[in-house]
C-alpha cells in the first residue's frame, strides 16, 4: 500500500486557500464535493512557493526545448 496521496490539478480544478490564524496555518482545499486538504505551516509558506516556482519554470524550458515554444496539445 502506498503511504502518499496523489492528486491531479488542472486549471479547472476548485482551489480554494485560507488562513487559519489560530494554528499558525494555511489551508489549501483542492475541489468540491470530496476535497483533498493541503495543511501548511506559516513557516513553509514560503518555501512551498518557491518550490512550485522552479517546477513551473523547469516546465516552462521542457515546453520550449520539446515543442519549439509551443505548449503541448491537451487531451482528455
Amino acid at each position: 500500500m502506498r503511504d502518499t496521496v496523489q492528486i491531479h490539478v488542472t486549471a479547472d480544478l476548485p482551489i480554494r486557500v485560507r488562513a487559519l490564524t489560530y494554528a499558525n496555518r494555511a489551508e489549501i482545499r483542492f475541489g468540491k464535493a470530496f476535497p483533498v486538504v493541503l495543511l501548511v505551516d506559516s513557516d513553509a509558506i514560503a518555501v512551498l512557493g518557491k518550490q512550485l516556482e522552479e517546477a513551473g519554470m523547469a516546465l516552462g524550458a521542457a515546453t520550449r526545448t520539446n515543442y519549439g515554444g509551443e505548449a503541448p496539445e491537451t487531451t482528455d
